[in-house]
Protein backbone atom coordinates (compact mmCIF):
# COMPACT_ATOMS: atom_id res chain seq x y z
CA UNK A 1 0.00 0.00 0.00
CA UNK A 2 1.55 3.32 -1.03
CA UNK A 3 1.73 6.37 1.20
CA UNK A 4 -1.02 8.27 -0.63
CA UNK A 5 -3.49 5.41 -0.20
CA UNK A 6 -2.58 5.01 3.46
CA UNK A 7 -3.24 8.70 4.02
CA UNK A 8 -6.66 8.46 2.36
CA UNK A 9 -7.53 5.50 4.56
CA UNK A 10 -6.32 7.39 7.60
CA UNK A 11 -8.50 10.35 6.66
CA UNK A 12 -11.48 8.06 6.22
CA UNK A 13 -10.83 6.63 9.66
CA UNK A 14 -10.96 10.12 11.12
CA UNK A 15 -14.51 10.77 9.95
CA UNK A 16 -16.03 10.67 13.40
CA UNK A 17 -18.60 12.95 14.96
CA UNK A 18 -15.78 14.88 16.64
CA UNK A 19 -14.04 15.48 13.33
CA UNK A 20 -17.26 16.38 11.55
CA UNK A 21 -18.04 19.00 14.19
CA UNK A 22 -14.49 20.26 13.93
CA UNK A 23 -14.82 20.72 10.19
CA UNK A 24 -18.08 22.61 10.66
CA UNK A 25 -16.41 24.87 13.23
CA UNK A 26 -13.44 25.43 10.93
CA UNK A 27 -15.65 26.44 8.00
CA UNK A 28 -17.74 28.72 10.21
CA UNK A 29 -14.66 30.41 11.66
CA UNK A 30 -13.11 30.79 8.21
CA UNK A 31 -16.36 32.29 6.88
CA UNK A 32 -16.43 34.84 9.71
CA UNK A 33 -12.80 35.76 9.08
CA UNK A 34 -13.42 36.13 5.34
CA UNK A 35 -16.51 38.28 6.00
CA UNK A 36 -14.55 40.60 8.28
CA UNK A 37 -11.82 41.05 5.68
CA UNK A 38 -14.49 42.18 3.22
CA UNK A 39 -16.02 44.59 5.74
CA UNK A 40 -12.65 46.16 6.54
CA UNK A 41 -10.68 46.02 3.28
CA UNK A 42 -13.35 45.92 0.56
CA UNK A 43 -16.28 47.87 2.00
CA UNK A 44 -13.95 50.06 4.11
CA UNK A 45 -16.65 50.15 6.77
CA UNK A 46 -15.84 51.51 10.24
CA UNK A 47 -19.39 51.27 11.57
CA UNK A 48 -18.73 48.37 13.95
CA UNK A 49 -15.35 49.72 15.01
CA UNK A 50 -16.70 53.20 15.72
CA UNK A 51 -19.67 51.81 17.65
CA UNK A 52 -17.55 49.47 19.79
CA UNK A 53 -14.85 52.07 20.39
CA UNK A 54 -17.43 54.66 21.41
CA UNK A 55 -19.08 52.20 23.78
CA UNK A 56 -15.75 51.46 25.45
CA UNK A 57 -15.00 55.20 25.72
CA UNK A 58 -18.30 55.75 27.51
CA UNK A 59 -17.53 52.85 29.84
CA UNK A 60 -14.08 54.22 30.63
CA UNK A 61 -15.41 57.72 31.30
CA UNK A 62 -18.14 56.38 33.57
CA UNK A 63 -15.77 54.04 35.44
CA UNK A 64 -12.19 55.33 35.14
CA UNK A 65 -11.01 52.86 37.81
CA UNK A 66 -11.43 50.03 35.27
CA UNK A 67 -8.33 50.95 33.27
CA UNK A 68 -5.95 49.34 35.77
CA UNK A 69 -7.77 45.96 35.90
CA UNK A 70 -8.15 46.03 32.12
CA UNK A 71 -4.38 46.42 31.69
CA UNK A 72 -3.92 43.50 34.08
CA UNK A 73 -6.28 41.23 32.16
CA UNK A 74 -4.82 42.08 28.75
CA UNK A 75 -1.37 40.92 29.93
CA UNK A 76 -2.54 37.29 29.99
CA UNK A 77 -2.55 37.08 26.20
CA UNK A 78 0.63 39.07 25.67
CA UNK A 79 3.77 37.31 24.44
CA UNK A 80 5.68 37.97 27.71
CA UNK A 81 3.08 35.72 29.36
CA UNK A 82 2.24 33.29 26.57
CA UNK A 83 5.81 32.40 25.64
CA UNK A 84 6.82 31.18 29.12
CA UNK A 85 3.41 29.55 29.62
CA UNK A 86 3.73 27.89 26.21
CA UNK A 87 6.97 26.26 27.39
CA UNK A 88 6.20 25.44 31.03
CA UNK A 89 2.76 23.89 30.53
CA UNK A 90 3.88 21.49 27.75
CA UNK A 91 6.82 20.42 29.93
CA UNK A 92 4.43 19.69 32.79
CA UNK A 93 2.08 17.82 30.46
CA UNK A 94 4.91 15.74 29.06
CA UNK A 95 6.20 14.95 32.51
CA UNK A 96 2.70 13.82 33.51
CA UNK A 97 2.61 11.43 30.55
CA UNK A 98 0.57 13.56 28.13
CA UNK A 99 3.09 13.62 25.30
CA UNK A 100 0.54 14.16 22.54
CA UNK A 101 -1.15 17.05 24.36
CA UNK A 102 2.21 18.70 25.06
CA UNK A 103 3.18 18.50 21.40
CA UNK A 104 -0.23 19.82 20.32
CA UNK A 105 0.04 22.88 22.55
CA UNK A 106 3.57 23.69 21.38
CA UNK A 107 2.70 23.35 17.70
CA UNK A 108 -0.54 25.27 18.12
CA UNK A 109 1.20 28.20 19.77
CA UNK A 110 4.23 28.32 17.44
CA UNK A 111 2.02 28.01 14.38
CA UNK A 112 -0.43 30.56 15.75
CA UNK A 113 2.32 33.13 16.31
CA UNK A 114 3.73 32.65 12.82
CA UNK A 115 0.29 32.66 11.17
CA UNK A 116 -0.77 35.79 13.02
CA UNK A 117 2.34 37.68 11.93
CA UNK A 118 1.92 36.56 8.32
CA UNK A 119 -1.70 37.72 8.32
CA UNK A 120 -0.73 41.06 9.85
CA UNK A 121 1.90 41.62 7.17
CA UNK A 122 -0.47 40.58 4.40
CA UNK A 123 -3.33 42.88 5.43
CA UNK A 124 -1.09 45.71 6.69
CA UNK A 125 -3.72 47.52 8.74
CA UNK A 126 -2.28 50.20 11.06
CA UNK A 127 -3.30 50.19 14.69
CA UNK A 128 -5.62 52.87 16.13
CA UNK A 129 -3.77 56.12 16.67
CA UNK A 130 -5.34 56.76 20.09
CA UNK A 131 -4.11 53.66 21.94
CA UNK A 132 -3.91 53.96 25.74
CA UNK A 133 -0.76 51.86 25.92
CA UNK A 134 2.32 51.43 23.78
CA UNK A 135 1.61 48.99 20.97
CA UNK A 136 3.90 47.68 18.26
CA UNK A 137 3.24 46.06 14.93
CA UNK A 138 0.15 45.94 12.77
CA UNK A 139 -3.46 45.54 13.78
CA UNK A 140 -5.41 42.94 11.77
CA UNK A 141 -6.02 40.37 13.15
CA UNK A 142 -5.46 40.94 16.86
CA UNK A 143 -2.63 38.79 18.18
CA UNK A 144 -4.07 38.87 21.71
CA UNK A 145 -7.42 37.56 20.47
CA UNK A 146 -5.96 34.98 18.09
CA UNK A 147 -3.27 33.61 20.40
CA UNK A 148 -5.57 33.83 23.41
CA UNK A 149 -8.12 31.70 21.57
CA UNK A 150 -5.39 29.25 20.59
CA UNK A 151 -3.80 28.94 24.03
CA UNK A 152 -6.88 28.94 26.25
CA UNK A 153 -8.86 26.98 23.66
CA UNK A 154 -6.21 24.25 23.84
CA UNK A 155 -6.37 24.25 27.62
CA UNK A 156 -10.17 24.08 27.54
CA UNK A 157 -10.02 21.07 25.20
CA UNK A 158 -7.45 19.26 27.33
CA UNK A 159 -9.41 19.85 30.53
CA UNK A 160 -12.69 18.68 29.01
CA UNK A 161 -11.43 15.77 26.90
CA UNK A 162 -8.52 14.33 28.86
CA UNK A 163 -8.91 15.53 32.45
CA UNK A 164 -12.70 15.22 32.77
CA UNK A 165 -13.10 18.90 33.69
CA UNK A 166 -15.73 20.22 31.22
CA UNK A 167 -16.76 22.86 33.73
CA UNK A 168 -13.59 24.80 32.88
CA UNK A 169 -14.52 25.28 29.22
CA UNK A 170 -17.00 28.14 29.63
CA UNK A 171 -14.83 30.16 32.09
CA UNK A 172 -11.79 29.85 29.82
CA UNK A 173 -13.75 30.97 26.75
CA UNK A 174 -15.27 33.87 28.70
CA UNK A 175 -11.71 34.79 29.74
CA UNK A 176 -10.69 34.87 26.07
CA UNK A 177 -13.61 37.18 25.26
CA UNK A 178 -12.67 39.48 28.15
CA UNK A 179 -9.10 39.67 26.85
CA UNK A 180 -10.43 40.62 23.43
CA UNK A 181 -12.60 43.34 24.96
CA UNK A 182 -9.57 44.81 26.73
CA UNK A 183 -7.92 45.40 23.37
CA UNK A 184 -10.87 47.50 22.20
CA UNK A 185 -11.12 49.26 25.57
CA UNK A 186 -7.45 50.27 25.37
CA UNK A 187 -7.74 51.19 21.67
CA UNK A 188 -4.92 48.75 20.96
CA UNK A 189 -7.13 47.20 18.27
CA UNK A 190 -10.33 47.81 16.40
CA UNK A 191 -13.29 45.57 17.20
CA UNK A 192 -13.00 43.94 13.78
CA UNK A 193 -9.36 43.07 14.54
CA UNK A 194 -10.46 41.27 17.69
CA UNK A 195 -13.32 39.40 16.01
CA UNK A 196 -10.98 38.34 13.20
CA UNK A 197 -8.48 37.20 15.81
CA UNK A 198 -11.10 35.03 17.48
CA UNK A 199 -12.14 33.53 14.15
CA UNK A 200 -8.57 33.00 12.98
CA UNK A 201 -7.58 31.44 16.29
CA UNK A 202 -10.54 29.07 16.26
CA UNK A 203 -9.87 28.02 12.66
CA UNK A 204 -6.16 27.45 13.34
CA UNK A 205 -6.88 25.53 16.54
CA UNK A 206 -9.25 23.14 14.75
CA UNK A 207 -6.86 22.71 11.81
CA UNK A 208 -3.96 22.02 14.17
CA UNK A 209 -5.96 19.48 16.13
CA UNK A 210 -7.03 17.65 12.97
CA UNK A 211 -3.43 17.56 11.78
CA UNK A 212 -2.15 16.24 15.10
CA UNK A 213 -4.88 13.60 15.19
CA UNK A 214 -3.99 12.38 11.70
CA UNK A 215 -0.25 12.38 12.41
CA UNK A 216 -0.70 10.53 15.68
CA UNK A 217 -2.90 7.91 14.03
CA UNK A 218 -0.33 7.32 11.29
CA UNK A 219 2.51 7.14 13.81
CA UNK A 220 0.67 4.48 15.80
CA UNK A 221 0.01 2.48 12.64
CA UNK A 222 3.69 2.64 11.66
CA UNK A 223 4.80 1.52 15.12
CA UNK A 224 2.25 -1.31 15.04
CA UNK A 225 3.65 -2.54 11.70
Amino acid sequence: MNRFTSRLLALAGLLTVEIALGLVLFMAAFAVFFYLTRVVFVDNSLALDDWAGGLMDELRQAHPWMTGPVRFVTFFAALPFLLPAGIIIPLLLRRAGYRREAMELVLAMLGGIILNQLLKMYFGRPRPSNALLQTLGLSFPSGHAMLGMTFYGCLAWFLARHFNRPGWVAPLLIWVVLIGLTRVYLHAHYATDVLAGFAGGAAWLVACRLGIKLFWKEEKEILAD
